[in-house]
């Protein structure tokens, strides 16, 4: 599990770094400039690992002077307003509807919206609380495989 991040207030010096540890600033240096080639290059697998976009996130927030306001509590609050709007999305549809909605442009890239601010945010509060993702779902998944063993028929 990674180390809960220290709230402060930015620092002028370093306005995109500002929230971010001496060891972090360079990773979100190297992360930018990652993201930047991969736009260049059009690379579509290039800084999509989930540290690289947590640190191009926590960049974004802080070149906006946005930390004081990424608080546990606002981030699992915006969370929840963000799955709320990808709910809306579905409400009135029927299954068989809410199947094909990635099939008409205008509702797949309203879903794909959410869905971006659903991860952006869920990314965000891991990181402010020290949470590796990937590793609390592995370990989840290991919990419900002894809780729900597969039964065979």
């Amino acid at each position: 599990m990674s180390e809960a991040r220290e709230y402060r207030q930015p620092d002028e010096s370093r306005p995109d770094e500002s929230r971010l540890d001496e060891a972090q600033a360079g990773e979100s240096q190297a992360g930018e400039s990652q993201a930047e080639g991969a736009r260049a290059e059009g690379s579509q697998a290039e800084g999509r690992d989930v540290r690289a976009l947590q640190l191009r996130l926590a960049a974004f927030a802080a070149a906006r002077d946005w930390q004081p306001y990424h608080t546990p509590k606002n981030l699992a609050t915006a969370l929840s307003v963000e799955a709320s709007e990808l709910v809306e999305i579905f409400q009135w549809l029927t299954p068989e509807e809410s199947a094909r909605v990635m099939e008409e442009s205008g509702s797949a890239a309203r879903v794909e919206d959410e869905v971006a601010d659903v991860l952006a945010y869920l990314l965000q509060f891991c990181e402010v609380l020290g949470i590796d993702a990937l590793a609390a779902l592995a370990a989840k998944i290991d919990r419900n495989e002894v809780r729900f063993p597969a039964t065979r028929r």
